[in-house]
Formats: structure tokens, sequence, C-alpha cells
């Protein structure tokens, strides 16, 4: 007799019934002290699919799962002061240096959930409250990955670490450790880690952990640290940590979303140590941290995308010695320094930020050496110094950026002796000193400068202000609005077809040239009949430009 294919699909599930009825109604569950006096044995009687269920109390031990096993704590979900009522009520105490191993060892398929694990280890207080108030600066320096013991720990498993709290213990919190040819990706989530004398979470050597919706504070090192890993670390909470609150180093490459990591000692989120360190940072809100709100350095290449960097005592983003990140579609507001700051010969790209409002320049470029950046399309508004301030060692590149700020006297942008820029198509925009300022090196192209307090007296007030020994190239801008489009001292200078209105006295003022000053096919409109072309050491110069009069006069030679 033929039987067709659903019927022999039918027949296979009935033969398979009795199995699958059998592991759901023969999964036990064992109570914790009711049939067993402590959680090991309770482990050690449980099958592949038992759960130990472990009533509220102290238990003196530490403890291995076995594969498949749950252990948990009794009671609902009710919150409690920092996790878990349950959690908070049900402790693993590890007895300090009384004992061996971790805490809690994690086996393959196994789940721990709702415990307080402490005491497994040292924690030494005194080393804390020091280190804490020197920010970390005096601490050795240590791989997240160097050995210790945990008080949770997946090596090499994969795992379910939820609702627990870890805490006083003489390493990292949870650690979770990848092992050669062996899958580990375990699900770390709703656990409260702190004062540990390592990072809260440690993820290292390849672990693809999910770390989500965790809270870590006051620990040693990092709230959440990543070693050669690359977990995704989703919706963490990390504040008060003695470095940053979440750090990625050693060639790791997490996915870093949607955290908040707020007063740590040094960085909200810290990115260091390789060109193969090449995290995604995005959408994280990162604020009121002792040094930046995200830091990249030591040659570290992180993509920074869509975060919101503010009140931070140092820059929002900042990057140095060496680091590569791209920076793209942050708002960075409200910072003690720079919106982004970069130091020491890092080569960055910028693209659609919104650096606003914040204490001294939007984008700032301290000091150093072959430095390089691309700043495109960005919004650079209302910071209270300078909107871009290039010091000496670096070559930037400026394309359609908006630059501009409410009142004040400082220039919008300011270029050291010592530094190139390249200008094209931007709007700069406002009524101080200058639109640039220039000691150095500036091509200026087809940008529109906008001044919006034009002074005929007083304080300089220039498109550009160039200085002695700068070199300004300036050709196919728009200029409205300052006294005076270019203002040179001891410079070299070249202005061609660019078009200049409402200014005062004179579109271009040059005095004591170095070399040939070169000012030609400029188009100039005014109506004061006073008003000249270009001024060479006081002198009248009209050229080869074009000067249009409202009155209608004829053009003047």
């Amino acid at each position: 007799m033929l039987i067709s294919t659903p019927a022999k699909i039918l027949l296979r599930l009935l033969f398979l019934l009795p199995t699958l009825l059998c592991g759901a109604i023969c999964a036990e569950e064992i109570c914790v002290p009711a049939d067993y006096n402590t959680i090991q044995e309770g482990i050690d009687a449980a099958s592949f699919g038992d759960m130990v269920l472990v009533n509220a109390g102290t238990y003196s031990e530490r403890i291995v799962l076995k594969n498949g096993v749950v252990v948990r704590s009794s009671g609902t979900d009710a919150k409690g002061k920092l996790g878990l009522k349950r959690a908070e009520l049900t402790i693993i105490d590890g007895g300090k240096e009384n004992g061996s191993g971790a805490g809690v060892e994690m086996a393959e398929g196994a789940t721990l959930d709702g415990f307080t694990v402490r005491n497994v280890g040292v924690y030494d207080d005194k080393s804390w409250k020091h280190h804490f108030a020197t920010q970390g600066e005096q601490q050795s320096y240590e791989h997240i990955g160097q050995p210790g013991v945990a008080g949770i720990s997946s090596m090499g498993v994969t795992c379910t670490i939820r609702n627990n709290i870890v805490h006083h213990v003489g390493y990292s919190g949870i650690a979770i450790l990848g092992v050669k040819n062996k899958k580990c990706e375990p699900l770390v989530e709703k656990n409260v880690c702190y004062r540990n004398m390592g990072g809260g979470i440690g993820s290292m050597k390849g672990a693809k952990a999910t770390i989500r919706n965790n809270v870590c504070f006051e620990n040693f090192y990092a709230g959440i640290g990543h070693d050669a890993a690359s977990p995704k670390v989703l919706g963490n909470i990390c504040y008060g940590n003695v470095r940053a609150g979440i750090g990625i180093s050693e060639g790791a490459s997490p996915e870093v979303r949607g955290n908040k990591c707020y007063r740590n000692r040094r960085a909200g989120i810290g990115v260091r140590t390789g060109n193969d360190t090449k995290p995604l940072i995005e959408n994280n809100d990162c604020y009121e941290n002792d040094m930046a709100g995200i830091g990249a350095r030591e040659n570290a290449s992180p993509t920074i995308r869509k975060n919101r960097c503010y009140r931070n005592k140092s820059a929002g983003i900042g990057a140095r010695t060496g680091a590569t990140p791209r920076i793209v579609e942050n708002e960075c507001y409200e910072n003690e320094k720079a919106g982004i700051g970069q130091m020491s010969g890092t080569q960055t790209v910028l693209i659609g930020n919104f650096l606003h409002h914040n204490k001294t320049s939007g984008i700032g470029f301290a000091s150093g050496k072959n430095g390089k950046s691309r700043v495109e399309k960005n919004r650079i508004v209302d910071n209270a110094k300078v909107a871009v301030g290039i010091n000496p060692g670096w070559k930037v590149e400026l394309i359609d950026n908006e630059l501009s700020r409410k009142g004040g006297l400082p220039p919008i942008v300011m270029v050291s002796a010592g530094s190139e820029a390249t200008f094209k198509d931007n709007v700069i925009r406002c009524g101080g000193v200058a639109g640039i300022r220039v000691a150095g090196t500036v091509n200026a192209v087809n940008n529109r400068f906008e001044g919006t307090s034009l002074r005929r007296v007083g304080p300089p007030n220039f498109a550009i202000w160039a200085l002695k020994g700068s070199r300004v190239s300036m050709k196919g801008n728009q200029i409205a609005g300052w006294r005076h489009a270019l203002h040179s001292t001891e410079g070299h200078v070249s202005a061609n077809d660019n078009t200049v209105s409402q200014f005062h006295g004179a579109a271009f003022v040059i005095q004591k040239p170095v070399s040939n000053a070169i000012v030609a096919s400029n188009k100039i409109s005014t109506g004061n009949p006073l008003d000249r072309v270009c001024l060479i050491d006081g002198k009248p110069v009209t050229g080869d430009n074009e000067l249009i009069r409202s009155d209608k006069q004829p053009n003047s030679k």
C-alpha cells in the first residue's frame, strides 16, 4: 500500500509524540533547601531540562551548572532596590579568598536567573577609592582578558545569565570568554554589576554574546569591557565606573547601540589599541562624563554614528594618538571643550554632525603632527568661541558645512601657522572679527561669507583676516556684510572671481605683501562712491576687476 507524503509525516509525529511528551512531563523541579540543602547538591541531582528552584537565603558556596539546567530563585519578578526582589534575597556568597573557581560557572544551555553573587575573591575598597579619585590614571594597564576569578563565568558556552546582582568580586562581575572551536554566544541581560575589581561585564577572546539591558556602575575598570570580542551591546546603563562606561580594545568590534553612559571617571565609551579595533557605536547617550563622551585612541578605527554626547568635561567626541574614526550624524552640545576634538596625528572623517553650544569650539584640532580630516555637511553653530579651530600639524578639508554663530567677537574659524585648510561650498556666518582668521594656509573656493553686523570702525570685521606669514587663495566666493572681504598683512594673497558687496572702504586691503598680490576678475558692488576695489599699502588699485556702483556710474578703471 502506498502512503502519501503528508501521511508519512503524520505517522512520524505520532511515533515521536511519546518521546516529546516524556521530555516535557519528566522535567523535574528540584527545590533548595526543601529537597537538597545546597544549590550545588540540587544541580548535581538535576538532569537536562530540569529546574533547580532556590528559596531566599544566603548560600555560602560556589556552584558549577550542568548542561541544560535552569537555576532560578523562587518568587515573582517584583522590583527591589537594585534589581528583582528575589535576586536581592537569594545570595550566593563566595567566601572571599576562601574558595576556588567562579562564584557561578555556567554550562552549555544552562540558565542562571535571579541571584546575588558576591564576595568572590577580594574586593579592595582602599584601592578602589584611590583609583576612582585619580580617574584610573595610575592603574596598571591590563587587558580585560587577564586571568582572574569572576563572579559569574561563561567560558566557551552558550547560556543565559539573567536578573542577577553581582558585586564586590575580586575580578570581573560577569566574564564571557571564547574558547577555540566552541560556540560562545551567551545572552546576558537585566543584570546589575557594581563595585567589582575588574569590569562589571567583560567579553573576551572571540565571544559573541548579546549583552542587553544591564546596569553596571562603580566598577574598577569599565562598566562593560571588550577584548578581541564582538558582542551586541544593547540598551545598557553604565555610570560611575573608574574607567569608561563601555570600554572596547584589542581588536574588539562589537555593535554598541542604545546605551546610556554617564558620570564615568573617564569616557562614556572608550575605544583603543589597534586599527583592527572597529566597533560600531550608534545611537548612544553619553553625558556628564569626566573625559569625552566617546573617545578613540591608539590607532583604533571605530564608526561613531547618531550618538548624543553632551555636558562632558572634555569633548563630546574625542580622537587622539593615531585613531582613525568615522564620525557621522552625531549631536554634540554643551561640552566643556569641543563638540568634536582631535589630537596627535589622527585621521578623521566628520560627516553630517550637529555641533552646537559647546564651551570652546564646535570642532577642535589640537597641535600635533600629520593630522588629516575631511569635514563635510556638518552644522556647527553657536559655539562659545569658534566653530572650527585648527592648530599646527593639520591638513583639513571643509566641504559644504554651515559655520555660524549669533553674536560674539571671536572668528568663526581659526587656522594657525603650520596648518593647511581648504574651504569649499561652505556657509560662514557671523558678526565677529573674522569669518576665517588665518596664520597658516587657506584655500577658499565657492564659499558664502555672510556678515551679520558690519562694523565700519572698531574691532576687525573681515571675511578673511590673513596674518603675517599666511597664504590665502580665494576663488569664486560670495562675500557680503563684512568691512573687508580680505585683510592681509605680510602674507601671500590671490583673490580671483569673487563677488563682494556690503563692505566699507575697500573690498580687499593688503598691507606689505610678501609676494606679488593677485586681485583679479572680482565683481564688486557698492553704493558708496568712496569705496574701492583694493588698497595695497594704502593705495587704491582697481586692476582687472569689475566695480559696480548702485548710482550707475561708469566702472572705475
